[in-house]
């Protein structure tokens, strides 16, 4: 199994900064490569481009929680929540609060 992962292109996992302004506010956003491809297919789901996913997400999650505390964090989640979607698992399945913890690697 982990030749799955071990084996994944290093341009995936690469990091790289995008600058856009968010209501005037120039922000940087610092995320994996693999992260900017899959904003960018949401986007192109929804026909907008990727920085107005971004506003746009960033607009929901301060209107239903407030202040943000990591963005790139977040839309690291969007990512994977989206990839859930797609792979047909139930987004309600496993509530935070009892997701079981993350066993140590050994």
């Amino acid at each position: 199994m982990c030749q799955i992962y071990a084996k994944a292109d290093p341009i995936q996992y690469e990091a790289r900064t995008r600058s856009l302004r968010i209501h005037g506010v120039l922000t940087t956003i610092r995320l994996e490569n693999l992260f900017w491809e899959v904003l960018t297919e949401i986007a192109q789901r929804d026909g907008i481009a990727t920085n107005q996913l971004i506003v746009k997400l960033h607009d929901e999650v301060t209107e239903y929680r407030g202040e943000v505390g990591n963005f790139a964090s977040f839309l690291r989640v969007c990512c994977l929540r989206h990839l859930w979607v797609q792979a047909g698992r139930d987004l309600g399945a496993i509530p935070a609060e009892r997701s079981a913890p993350l066993r140590a690697v050994r």
